[in-house]
């Protein structure tokens, strides 16, 4: 039986069906998440960016670590400089805007800086939680040191994984535990990876953070896309 000869036109159909599949295998990882989702990190100066320029900051990096793994999501950048968690509670209400569907809290270092009651900080953080009823929430721990004492520092680390809980909300320990891979209490030892203040991370240190939180975002993001 003769071999069919295929015409120039059903060659370069078959050329543009064949690419068409191509095209949408290459598009696949843009479809992970199809539904827009609008993100607020509410924190301080290192959700702020202090330091940096602004495309190095911990906010712009986490936008583009979920963008590159096919996730449509703004990140607003809800950090204040200095600010604690009674600051985070007074404007929590006009941070959540009705198109905000998800929130990370990172608040909490101010406060024991300045050596502010743990119960008060733990009140604060717990307003700002109910305060986001309906939003899908991951809180971002951290420890502090023992030179504060180990009646206050046992008060103030154990406040977030019990208010994670009592608020049915995500929780990761700490904002820098992807620089050594545990929960990190003096940043300051970690000198090439930290500004000289040695309290906030340089641009490389964001990379490392923001490798260590995406994963639990992406979570944040699941939850939301859930509802």
């Amino acid at each position: 039986m003769s071999k069919r000869l295929r015409s120039p036109w059903s060659l370069a159909y078959g050329a543009v069906r064949e690419a068409g599949k191509v095209a949408v295998l290459i598009c696949l990882p843009a479809m992970v998440n199809a539904q827009e989702v609008t993100i607020a990190a509410l924190g301080d100066s290192l959700t702020q960016g202090y330091g940096l320029v602004a495309e190095d900051g911990f906010v712009p990096q986490l936008q583009n670590w979920l963008q590159e793994r096919g996730y449509d999501v703004r990140v607003i950048n809800a950090g204040v400089s200095g600010d604690t968690t009674a600051g985070g509670l007074a404007r929590v209400a006009w941070t959540l805007t009705d198109d905000v569907d998800g929130m990370i809290v990172a608040l909490g270092g101010n406060d024991f800086l300045r050596g502010l009651p743990p119960e008060s900080s733990r009140a604060n953080l717990s307003g700002i939680l109910e305060a986001a009823d309906g939003v899908e929430v991951l809180l971002v721990g951290m420890e502090v040191p023992g030179n504060y004492g180990p009646d206050y520092q046992q008060a103030f680390n154990e406040m977030f994984p019990q208010l994670a809980e009592q608020h049915d909300v995500l929780y990761v320990e700490s904002f820098f535990e992807g620089l050594l891979g545990d929960p990190v209490s003096d940043p300051g030892s970690l000198a090439d990876l930290m500004q000289p203040d040695g309290i906030h991370p340089n641009a490389n240190g964001v990379i490392l953070i923001v490798e260590a939180l995406g994963p639990r975002v992406e979570d944040l993001i699941a939850r939301i896309t859930a509802e």
